[in-house]
């Protein structure tokens, strides 16, 4: 198997990786064993397990559709959690009192193409195709986007330390806003 020395990784590479600082081999199907792992957690509505996934230094971001490569720090993103935010989003979610989840939604998430496209000394970078379709109060609605994670290992498997949902809409209509998570 060839390792990634650093860098973007060409589209011919080996679906492998050098384990960042850990000199051992992490394989594409490892990373995809996890992004569907998590996406299981996310359509059995077990985000108290979801959000362990998470390093404490997290973010999770959905950027706005019309500028989804600004700078989050500078412009209006749809979310930009850190990780206290992100806890005090899934216990709001989980509440009666949220409307707009209870009962909460049901969804069926789709990863692909998932591709590892860089690595650092610590963390792995992966990019992922996504549709997650939503059925809620008898409406179907389906949204669609690439993932970015920045994957740290730990242990046999990862922590996120960064994930952005990049939603491939021009608007958010129909579906009109995004009350559960991407």
């Amino acid at each position: 198997m060839t390792e990634i020395t650093g860098g973007a990784v060409p589209p011919h590479t080996p679906a492998t990786a050098a384990s960042p600082g850990r000199g051992r081999t992490v394989s594409r199907q490892a990373i995809e064993e996890f992004l569907y792992a998590e996406a299981a957690l996310l359509d059995d509505w077990r985000l108290e397990e979801w959000v362990e996934l998470f390093t404490l230094d997290c973010v999770y971001e959905v950027p706005a559709t019309d500028a989804p490569d600004a700078d989050p720090g500078l412009s209006w993103s749809l979310i930009h959690d850190r990780r206290t935010m992100l806890e005090q989003r899934i216990i709001r979610l989980k509440k009666p009192e949220a409307h707009a989840e209870f009962p909460h939604s049901q969804t069926s998430r789709i990863i692909g193409n998932v591709m590892v496209t860089e690595r650092s000394d610590d963390a792995v970078q992966v990019r992922a195709n996504f549709i997650v379709s939503r059925m809620k109060a008898g409406k179907f609605d389906q949204y669609v986007g690439r993932y970015h994670y920045e994957l740290v290992p730990d242990g046999t498997s990862f922590l996120i330390r960064r994930k952005k949902a990049v939603l491939a809409h021009d608007r958010l209509d129909p579906q009109g806003k995004i009350s559960f998570v991407l």
